[in-house]
């Protein structure tokens, strides 16, 4: 006869995801695949909710090279094209005119695109899905490899009319792509696998 009720049938399954838990939750982001460089994906819709993955990198940024935690959302009926409508795009409040912020600015993009051993360059800006940063009149792209160039606002004519927001002199734009800002990407599963979220 066979019997009805096994309950150890499902013991090896249970302890099976487990440790698959386990050692998941102890990998670093470096244990993950890297990501290739980021596409431009531009705001296309209106959502402007703070997103998981940008509060997190916002988070992150601010612990560990201070400065501000500036605003992630902005309204749809604001003008222009803007990543922030979608919730994916972090201002970190910075003073260009101050040797400090330059310097933490300076110390966030060194690691930001750090190479590691083998050569692959820019790996956190690539784990954190970061597709550009502006700051203090230059914009470094994904979809550029992140090269240093001169930046200007489409609302500026010349950088001596031009604000000092929209220089990005008071703050460090960072846009993210949308599976970045929906904590997809290796730095923020390998994050939310050590601390459950």
């Amino acid at each position: 006869m066979t019997s009805r009720f096994r309950p150890f049938s499902r013991l090896p399954l249970v302890v099976a995801a487990v440790a698959s838990a386990l050692v998941l939750s102890a990998l670093p982001a470096q244990a993950l695949e890297l990501e290739d460089y980021a596409p431009y994906q531009p705001q296309t819709r209106c959502s402007p909710t703070a997103k998981q993955g940008t509060k997190m990198m916002g988070r992150w940024i601010v612990n560990h090279y201070g400065g501000g935690f500036g605003p992630i959302a902005r309204p749809c009926t604001s003008g222009g094209t803007s990543e922030h409508k979608e919730g994916r795009a972090f201002d970190w409040t910075l003073d260009a005119t101050k040797y400090a912020d330059r310097q933490r600015a300076k110390r966030l993009m060194e690691k930001l695109f750090e190479a590691r051993e083998d050569g692959e360059a820019h790996v956190l800006a690539r784990r954190m899905g970061i597709m550009y940063l502006i700051w203090n009149d230059h914009i470094y792209s994904s979809y550029n490899q992140f090269e240093r160039r001169d930046y200007l606002s489409s609302s500026c004519k010349t950088r001596r009319k031009c604000s000092k927001t929209l220089r990005h002199r008071d703050h460090m734009h960072i846009s993210l792509t949308r599976k970045a800002a929906r904590a997809e990407t290796s730095f923020y599963v390998a994050r939310l696998a050590r601390t459950g979220g």
